[in-house]
């Protein structure tokens, strides 16, 4: 059972502590991880193409490569009936497989994933022997379970060597309807009958606590695999949530792309004898982002969403102005402060990826705003009271007005991006350039 998304960077890391004899047993090696590293990449790339057709279907069931043991071997089982005791054994389930994920919710924060899988039918099928003080029946047996629904929960730790681990696994399996049929019970059928008339859900609250066991080695398993793949010998901070550091990485990263400061593009406004000019524009403060509420994401009806939640500190900027009246010209310059921006934004991408992305939430919030200006004269005054105290006094307001048209803007963005290509160029990429590729998405 490993419902997830394929993560396409840096799932591959091969360590060699092979020491070799001489320079020929080394070139060896070397080609041998080489070969090894191509292959791996490209079972990676194949297996995520695989997804994006998979979800191209109207009901998708299962998922292509999950490595989920169908039949799954479940251990043997005594029950205790109070007159009689039921002994299961060579118990197999079957079509777990076929199962469809109904619902996933990530909690980057508390590093919790919650996964909701429904499966149509589950079939269990194994012998039996039904011992009591006066008769034993054996034979095989067969139990359908219908409309069966898993909640499972993960949650993760960063151990105290820096490791990110499991910490708890929690699972509950439920259904609908149930059907048995326990042949060659003769005398004891109808002492059977009564129990399970008394207690319809004896028999499965017997083979749960071992489905359930197993089904949490086997996750434990692959989910630590997973992220010693992704994240190999990488230790991260105890001090902070992973979600923190990650965003502190970006904030570095925001700075090295040269986005803080940032240089606005030139605005020129001609309205008949009417001029104006804004040039020379830089902001700064953009990097100071940080979260100040939860960053989730979802999956329900086959649609990822992302709900994100974050701020900036004081934000700064300065640039020179230029206003033009018939043959008079104005030149000056303004600077001003924003005390803070907020911003809580939800983006939703269908798993077909030929549908385009939506934007579901857009909410802003703006902290006080100063601003100073030069070269206007008496004018600079009046600008100054009218920028300081008119957006203060409405920036609630202001924030509301502006917040619609931003979303037909962004969703108009959207609605150019052709995911579907967007994603086949980064597999591509992934292949020729392994877990260092980068991908430049541009509108």
């Amino acid at each position: 059972m490993k419902p997830q998304i394929i993560i396409l960077v840096a799932l591959l890391s091969l360590v060699c502590d092979v020491r070799a004899q001489d320079v020929n047993e080394d070139e060896a090696d070397e080609g041998n991880d080489a070969h090894n590293v191509e292959a791996s990449q490209n079972r990676l790339a194949a297996q995520f193409e695989a997804v994006l057709e998979h979800y191209k279907q109207k009901d998708p069931v299962g998922m292509p490569g999950a490595n989920i043991p169908d039949p799954m071997d479940v251990p043997d089982m005594p029950k205790s009936l109070g007159v009689a005791t039921l002994n299961m054994l060579k118990v197999k389930a079957y079509g777990l497989s076929k199962f469809r994920i109904a619902s996933i919710n990530a909690d980057f924060k508390d590093m919790m994933v919650e996964t909701g899988i429904q499966l149509d039918e589950m079939l269990v099928k194994g012998n039996y022997v039904l011992s009591s003080f006066f008769s034993k029946a054996n034979g095989p047996f067969t139990v359908i379970l219908k409309n069966v629904y898993v909640r499972g929960s993960a949650t993760l730790m960063v151990e105290s060597d820096g490791h990110l681990t499991t910490d708890q696994i929690k699972m509950d399996i439920t259904f609908g309807d149930m059907a048995m049929d326990f042949q060659n019970l003769g005398f004891l059928g109808s002492v059977f009958q009564g129990l399970i008339n008394s207690a319809p859900n004896m028999v499965f609250d017997a083979m749960k606590p071992f489905m359930l066991q197993e089904a949490d080695k086997v996750l434990r398993i692959e989910i630590n695999t997973n992220i010693e793949k992704l994240m190999g010998d990488r230790r991260l901070p105890n001090s902070i949530t992973p979600l923190d550091s990650a965003i502190a990485m970006g904030r570095k990263l925001f700075r090295q792309n040269g986005w803080d400061p940032y240089h606005v593009a030139d605005i020129n406004r001609t309205m008949g004898v009417f001029s104006v000019q804004l040039s020379n524009t830089w902001i700064s403060g953009t990097s100071s982002f940080y979260r100040v509420g939860n960053i989730t994401a979802a999956m329900l009806n086959n649609t990822l969403s992302l709900r994100v939640q974050l701020g900036t500190q004081q934000i700064t900027g300065a640039g020179q102005w230029e206003v033009g009246f018939g043959l008079m010209t104005r030149v000056g310059h303004v600077q001003f402060t924003v005390q803070h921006i907020r911003a809580t934004i939800e983006i939703s991408q269908p798993l077909d990826t030929r549908k385009r992305p939506q934007i579901n939430d857009l909410q802003f919030d703006m902290g006080n705003i100063q601003v100073r200006c030069d070269g206007a004269g008496t004018l600079d005054y009046i600008m100054e009271f009218a920028v300081n105290v008119l957006p203060n006094l409405l920036r609630y307001q202001i924030m509301d007005a502006i917040e619609n048209p931003a979303k037909q803007r962004i969703q108009e963005q959207f609605n150019t991006i052709d995911v579907e290509l967007a994603v086949k160029q980064m597999i591509e990429k992934y292949k020729k350039e392994g877990k260092d590729f980068s991908f430049d998405f541009k509108l």
